[in-house]
């Protein structure tokens, strides 16, 4: 994405990292004029301000200059006092070298040139300030010359060293090593990099391809690695960038060759080492990943050559871009379209011929339009990386990674980074009610974890509750719901018997005295005759039937016309229904009632229903509903203040089928009509029906926000209820409700979040067949591990797609790997992991036999980890933190023989490269630092083999793999150039094979070469390469330089071929 644009025949410099705001600093450039042919010289300061929409910069600073500039840099010396901005050095021709004050600049006040000289004897046109002594800028021109100048004293420069190299050459550029304050490079045309040792004052190691097309026109050092550098050619015939490494310096470890024409210039990213900018004379501009060796970012074609770009140090996705057709522009590399700036383009054009009326809107063409939208980075840039971070994971862990303890600059490169994986507590005692409970529901004593409840309990309306779940666990629960209540059959009749012995206290007289005292006689006879036997009592009931009584007083039947007489007549008729009447109508509603229950069932309902009616007194309504047995309108009529009274007449009179929804209409009106007063006492309702749902959502709505404590305290009388249920009704009687089935969710995820994973997975419904309830089901099984070892995983509740690459195999291989019946690739065993991906938390997290590099990285984390947080385990990455590429081959069938392997370590860690310069070294073959390698020894000799030993069984597939891929590679090659190439390369694998045989490779060379076979396997050279890079970016020159050159031709062939 475009940000600014400058429209100025320019070389370009950014300010310091330091330097806020920031600024971009432009100098008229020597190599160009316009059609004027002036030859007048301007330096410039713009201000870059992101936060303005427009393209444009605004100039802070202006100053005309003696002669124009082929380079410009920004230097950081003085920017420590107070106001100043440092200082910008300007090559220009005739040798001159000018010095100028930025803060002088910018103010217009003071005089800003430092000083000028012309110490040089051609166009200085290479430029660059020490990164930690910034008092020293290297200056390079015609001739070889390169001086070395302190600011501090500018009158006689250093020099590096002799220039005795012929023939001399021009100084293209110049670049101070980025960790070894003392070392300077220097790139010329004829494709030669110097590397300089100023203690020394001598040349120390020179670089170049040996294909002498390579004319160097940009050079930039390794921010982070002191031994490796780039070069690019700007030779239309070898248009690429070469990433060297000292310690191998007989070929380049990479080659980058994405560009069609010359490169023009080079920048690397300070921010992130593994982004690197290249402009080039096909009017593009790529941003490559050295990791990858891959273009990660592209910019459209642009209409004229870009000769230089450069990386903004403060501001880390910028960089500018100086091209020849008299633009300077400013892109971010996260990418966006360009269709914003392009309508605000058009609609600055728009309004500058408006001036009465608005014109309609520019149309931007579709040919423009179609190619507008540019991808951001395909890799994440290292500055949205974080140095520490940390996240919860599932099971309350906590992942955390951070920097070393130790100082960056005492760690080897790269170091290992651990990940910490601890167990956080945030609710402990949630954790202990929740052990109480299952402990209580595993044992089944759960009367006694109520009764621990009931006297916990502090509330009496949690008393009460209690007291109910407790009762549902016991027998006769109804009547012990009544004497919760207040309501008991032996406290009525005492109650009774006292009411009726004060009654007859008060009417006493001798006469009731002998009554009474006759009835006592007579109902300590009935006692007395009850306990004869049944026979007994049989046969004297006979005898005293027959007697006739003595004394009887003889009756009238009345026959008037009157009340009576009419009664009686409608008794000796037998007609019931006119006594009945007549009976109601003058009030006798004893003997209605009497003479209705000698008439049947419907005489008496209607004799009840008309004493109901007439008789209006205040335990009529009770009377009506016992009688009728009209409990729904009890419920929906009776005053909420007799809420006990209702409940227990439901628990006296109602059926047990109806039961359950009487008390859940009641619990319900009780919660609507009162205004959540009784709300406490509806549960009650809930708890006697055993309605497990309308007891959750009454809760649900007494607690919006519920806390970890008040979830545990619904579980509890949740799962106390739940077990009384599945006493009465069976395990298969009682299913959760959509409102349970969420609280017990919610209760198991917080269970979970505090590592009770088993316990967790126990309340979760069994039957259930909701979506949340299934994929919680199955996190909880997975993340236990070896706790579920021998249990049945439960259904995988996500549909399943298969990703990842096929294996490969000749019938699922591309048509171009198919061969021909005597061309048969032998079929590759399965390999050994090396980078192993993490899978999950069931790994261990600590490896048995720790590498050199890991033993001191292997500390104890308890000053580390936060309160209420168990002892981490580290758990160690290798290098970047990236597992390697998937074992695509381990469904392969093994070959005969069933090769043995020795076990391999199961992380590929090369050694840490050095990023410091090494003081003390054991002396080497001076070959080592030369230009020209000598070849070892062993690959003099003759390639036949000379009484070779069998190569071992754990490395034979590296012969598999490699042999495969060659004649892969010679099927598919159509040149003889590249055939004959592979026909070298098989030849000189063969030492490789001598090494292997002989023992004499390192273990991290073998885990390099079998990850690289892997690769191969997997049909990914590129990935390949990548490996192959490490390794000998991290390995001896003197172990690996006599197959790893060769290899890497190899891969690169493939990765070419496709193959």
């Amino acid at each position: 994405m475009k940000l600014k644009e400058l429209e100025r025949q320019a070389v370009q410099v950014w300010s310091p990292a330091s330097q806020y705001p920031v600024y971009l600093a432009t100098g008229t450039s020597a190599q160009q004029l316009d059609a004027s042919f002036s030859t007048n010289g301007t330096l410039e300061i713009f201000e870059v301000d992101f936060r303005d929409p427009s393209l444009d910069l605004k100039r802070k600073g202006v100053l005309s200059a003696s002669s124009r500039f082929h380079k410009l840099i920004w230097g950081s010396f003085g920017s420590g006092l107070l106001e100043a901005s440092g200082v910008i050095a300007g090559g220009g021709d005739n040798g001159m070298l000018t010095l100028y004050n930025v803060t002088h600049i910018l103010s217009s006040g003071k005089e800003p040139v430092i000083a000028q000289r012309q110490k040089h004897s051609g166009a200085v046109r290479a430029l660059d300030f020490n990164p930690f002594q910034g008092n020293l800028l290297a200056s390079g021109a015609n001739d070889s010359e390169i001086f070395i100048w302190d600011l501090n004293n500018l009158s006689v420069p250093m020099t590096p060293g002799s220039k005795s190299q012929q023939p001399l050459e021009d100084i293209k550029a110049l670049s101070w090593n980025r960790q070894v304050q003392h070392i300077l490079s220097s790139a010329h045309p004829s494709g030669k990099a110097v590397v300089w040792d100023l203690r020394k004052n001598e040349p120390i190691i020179k670089v170049s391809d040996h294909s002498n097309r390579m004319h160097c026109s940009g050079l930039a050092w390794h921010p982070d690695i002191a031994t490796q550098l780039v070069l690019c050619s700007e030779d239309d015939r070898l248009p690429v960038i070469q990433l060297w490494d000292l310690r191998f310096a007989s070929s380049p470890l990479k080659v980058l060759e994405s560009h069609s024409r010359g490169i023009l210039s080079v920048s690397w990213s300070q921010a992130d080492a593994e982004l690197l900018l290249s402009s080039a004379k096909d009017s593009q501009i790529l941003c490559w990943n050295l990791g990858s060796s891959e273009v990660v970012y592209k910019l459209p074609i642009l209409s004229s050559w870009c000769f230089d770009v450069q990386w903004c140090p403060r501001d880390p996705l910028v960089f500018s871009a100086a091209s020849f057709d008299g633009w300077i522009n400013l892109y971010s590399v996260m990418g966006r379209s360009w269709e914003v700036q392009q309508m605000r383009q058009a609609d600055k054009i728009s309004s500058s011929f408006s001036k009465g009326q608005p014109l309609p809107p520019l149309q931007v063409p579709e040919q423009v339009a179609q190619a507008s939208l540019i991808p951001p980075l395909k890799k994440p840039p290292k500055w949205m990386r974080r140095p520490a971070g940390v996240s919860f994971a599932f099971g309350g862990k906590l992942v955390t990674f951070g920097l070393p303890s130790t100082p960056v600059h005492q760690v080897p490169q790269p170091c290992l980074r651990l990940v910490f994986i601890s167990q956080v507590t945030t609710e402990p005692e949630l954790l202990t009610q929740s052990a109480e409970l299952q402990e209580a529901l595993g044992s089944g004593n759960l009367l006694n974890y109520c009764q621990n409840k009931i006297h916990q309990a502090s509330v009496q309306s949690e008393k009460m509750l209690w007291q109910f779940l407790k009762v549902t666990l016991e027998k006769d629960s109804r009547m012990k719901f009544l004497k919760l209540l207040g309501y008991s059959k032996d406290e009525l009749q005492k109650k009774v018997a006292t009411w009726l012995r004060s009654d007859l206290r008060l009417g006493e007289n001798p006469q009731s005295k002998g009554d009474d005292l006759n009835s006592n006689r007579q109902q300590a006879f009935s006692i007395q005759t009850s306990k004869h036997t049944t026979w007994e009592a049989s046969a004297s009931s006979d005898f005293f039937d027959e007697l006739i009584p003595q004394n009887m007083t003889p009756w009238e039947i009345p026959i008037t016309e009157d009340t009576e007489g009419l009664l009686s007549q409608a008794l000796l008729l037998g007609e019931l229904g006119p006594a009945v009447e007549l009976c109601l109508k003058e009030e006798r509603f004893a003997d209605a009632i009497i003479l209705a229950q000698a008439g049947g069932s419907d005489l008496l309902k209607q004799a009840q229903e008309r004493y109901l009616a007439k008789k209006k007194t205040g335990i009529a309504p009770l009377l009506a509903c016992i009688i009728q047995k009209n409990w729904k309108d009890m419920v929906h009529a009776c005053s909420l203040k007799n809420w006990r009274e209702a409940l227990a007449l439901l628990l006296t009179y109602t059926e047990p089928e109806k039961f359950p929804e009487l008390c859940d209409r009641l619990g319900t009106r009780m919660e609507q009509e009162s205004g959540w007063a009784l709300t406490s006492e509806a549960r009650l309702c809930y708890v006697c029906s055993g309605s497990v749902e309308r007891l959750v959502e009454c809760w649900a709505k007494c607690q919006p926000a519920s806390s970890p404590v008040a979830l545990q305290d619904l579980m509890e009388k949740v799962m106390v209820l739940k077990r009384s249920l599945e006493l009465l009704r069976g395990p298969d009687g009682v299913s959760p409700g959509p409102a349970t089935t969420y609280r017990i969710t919610q209760y198991a995820n917080l269970l979970a979040a505090q590592g009770s994973l088993a316990t967790a997975m126990s309340y979760l419904p069994s039957d259930c067949a909701q979506l949340p309830v299934q994929q919680l089901r199955d996190r909880l099984f997975h993340a236990q591990g070896s706790g579920v070892l021998g249990q049945q995983s439960p259904p995988f509740p996500f549909p399943r797609v298969v990703v990842g690459a096929t294996p490969y195999s000749q019938e699922t291989s591309s048509p171009r790997l198919k061969f021909q019946s005597s061309h048969q690739v032998p079929i590759l065993p399965p390999r050994p992991r090396i980078f192993t991906p993490q899978s999950s938390l069931m790994m261990p997290l600590t490896p048995s036999h720790p590498s050199p590099y890991q033993g001191s990285r292997m500390q104890n984390t308890s000053d580390y980890r936060p309160s209420g947080v168990q002892e981490a385990q580290p758990l160690p990455l290798g290098p970047g933190g990236r597992p390697g590429p998937q074992d695509s081959l381990k469904n392969a069938p093994v070959p005969k023989g069933n090769l043995q392997r020795k076990k391999l370590p199961e992380t590929f860690m090369p050694p840490a490269p050095i990023t410091a310069p090494v003081m003390c070294l054991a002396p080497e073959p001076r070959g080592v630092l030369s230009s020209q390698p000598a070849v070892p020894s062993q690959c003099q000799q003759p390639l036949e083999k000379i009484n070779r030993k069998e190569l071992p069984p754990e490395h034979q597939s590296l012969k598999i793999s490699f042999e495969a891929l060659l004649q892969r590679c010679s099927l598919s090659a159509t040149d003889l150039k590249t055939k004959r190439k592979l026909d070298e390369a098989a030849q000189r694998l063969e030492c490789l094979y001598d090494k292997l045989c002989v023992g004499t490779l390192s273990p991290p060379v073998l885990a390099g070469l079998h990850e690289i076979a892997r690769c191969v396997d997997a049909g990914s050279p590129e990935r390949g390469l990548a490996v192959h890079a490490q390794v000998v970016g991290c390995s001896s020159f003197s172990e690996v330089s006599s197959f790893m050159p060769v290899l890497k031709s190899v891969l690169t062939i493939a990765h070419k071929l496709r193959v």
